[in-house]
């Protein structure tokens, strides 16, 4: 018999293992031309803005984890009357509707510091996991326009509606994240039985009336999105444990060590959830054309492009790809939450599109609908890098080796490569000359700086290139963070 602490052991090997092959995970394109039309044009945006924000935000906590009946420490019960009472918590938390009244909210401002900083698309919480709604469903009362929460008679009620309108007006593609499970339906998490884990909480298989009642509001829901609510690029889908389980699926399930206690008892039921996504899909594009579709962690053509969670791949990967990365605290609201600097967000961005991926940066709303002062400086840092840089970000693609040491490389079509050089946080002056290893790919007949005019001059050598920076550049460089060389070809 094995010991428990050697098991545990070898389980901790095999978590390593998987999570390095989770990013060379088969990708399945979609067929449709429309939809590959589209990836391409998302794949030059490149910046993105997350938001999450729901009744959670009153209590700082994280999303809608806390109804969930997980023993996990992130999402433990920390606030409210009577936290130990599971049944008493669950009803003071679905109460925050009848206390959530974000009077400060002004999507205008959002979008205009989102855009200024560079940002080109953006994706919305219309429904978490705790099924609260923030937009006018006519399918459930546990919403933001219900006459129960304060602000339904605030003429900005209808949160999603607003939100998407203003990123719209800035510019911006937009698309409404969606939370497939509902804890608060009953169809999901029927009041009969105790709920275990984040799953339905009954075999959809032994009462297929209920289940189906839970795939129309489901379906129901996401088309009022894709009808009522303008033009929508992107139907961002969370929830991968709702899902039709293939047999590869299961397999995959128990190869996946994290799915498994360190004594080997599963964490989490496996629980076939069809919602019957190629239906909705195709009900989806009907009203959206080349409608781009986020089905997270369900492997097949409904997941056109995969979305690791905050943190970067160590290397490009060969499909269409998007960090989603908190920029502060937490994905939902916290007081006195730290944000990325500058320098930490620009260089994040530039590592993941040297990479060949997006990053869609999370700022969430707080409780009176404000962001916090942190997120702006943090966006207007990013912006007055970008206002001078973007070139070298918006319509590249990834070109090996990727990144030398603190150099990294984006390209464009038409053969100009760009060399990104990282500085140091110290680093507030530039090198006289930025050495690159002759490995790196720059074929070219003149080299510039971005943000200053002239060319450069430049050497051959053994080792590669040289490229001699002017002196009134040295301690006067165009840009904080960050210094973008063009090879011209």
């Amino acid at each position: 018999m094995i010991k428990p602490l050697l098991f545990a052991f070898i389980f901790s090997l095999l978590f390593l293992v998987i999570n390095a092959q989770h990013d060379s995970q088969t990708y399945i394109p979609d067929p449709d031309p429309l939809v590959q039309q589209k990836l391409e044009q998302w794949q030059d945006l490149k910046f993105g803005l997350l938001m999450h924000w729901g009744t959670y935000s009153q209590w700082g906590i994280v999303e809608s984890w806390s109804i969930c009946p997980e023993d996990y420490g992130w999402c433990e019960r920390k606030k409210g009357n009577n936290p130990d009472n599971y049944y008493e918590y669950v009803k003071e938390y679905e109460n925050l509707k009848t206390t959530f009244n974000p009077v400060q909210f002004d999507p205008a401002k959002w979008a205009k510091a989102a855009a200024n900083a560079g940002m080109r698309y953006m994706i919305f919480t219309t429904k978490h996991h705790d099924g609260f709604c923030m937009f006018d469903t006519k399918y459930t009362d546990y919403k933001i326009t219900d006459e129960d929460c304060p602000f339904h008679t605030n003429p900005k009620s209808n949160v999603s509606k607003e939100i998407f309108d203003a990123f719209r007006a800035e510019g911006m593609w937009v698309g409404p994240y969606f939370s497939k499970p509902d804890w608060q339906c009953d169809d999901y998490w029927d009041p009969y039985f105790p709920p275990m884990d984040r799953n339905v909480n009954y075999d959809p298989a032994a009462y297929p009336d209920k289940w189906e009642s839970y795939v129309q509001f489901t379906q129901n829901q996401i088309m009022e999105l894709m009808s009522d609510y303008g033009p929508i690029d992107i139907l961002w889908l969370d929830g991968g444990w709702v899902r039709k389980n293939s047999k590869e699926d299961i397999e995959a399930y128990y190869r996946d060590s994290s799915n498994f206690s360190a004594d080997g008892f599963m964490k989490t039921k496996l629980i076939n959830q069809d919602i019957r996504m190629n239906e909705l899909v195709e009900k989806a594009r009907e009203k959206q054309p080349g409608l781009i579709v986020v089905d997270r962690a369900v492997p097949g053509k409904n997941q056109n492009y995969l979305t690791p969670e905050n943190r970067v791949p160590e290397e490009a990967l060969p499909y269409p790809w998007e960090s989603c990365i908190i920029a502060g605290g937490s994905w939902s609201w916290v007081p006195n939450a730290t944000y990325f600097s500058g320098r930490e967000a620009v260089h994040l961005l530039v590592d993941i599109v040297a990479k060949g991926g997006n990053l869609l940066l999370n700022i969430a709303p707080g409780p009176e609908g404000q962001w916090h002062d942190g997120a702006y400086k943090m966006l207007d840092q990013i912006g007055q890098w970008m206002d001078i840089n973007s070139e070298a970000i918006y319509e590249t693609r990834a070109i090996a080796p990727y990144k030398s040491e603190n150099i990294c490389l984006t390209h464009k079509p038409d053969g100009t490569t760009y060399a990104i050089y990282l500085a140091g946080e110290s680093e507030k002056e530039m090198p006289a000359e930025i050495k690159l290893n002759k490995e790196l790919p720059l074929k070219f007949k003149k080299v510039y700086l971005l943000g200053y005019s002239k060319p450069l001059k430049w050497e051959k050598s053994d080792q590669g290139w040289e490229v001699k920076i002017p002196v009134e550049l040295k301690k006067n460089p165009p840009t904080d963070f960050a210094w973008v060389l063009k090879f011209q070809p």
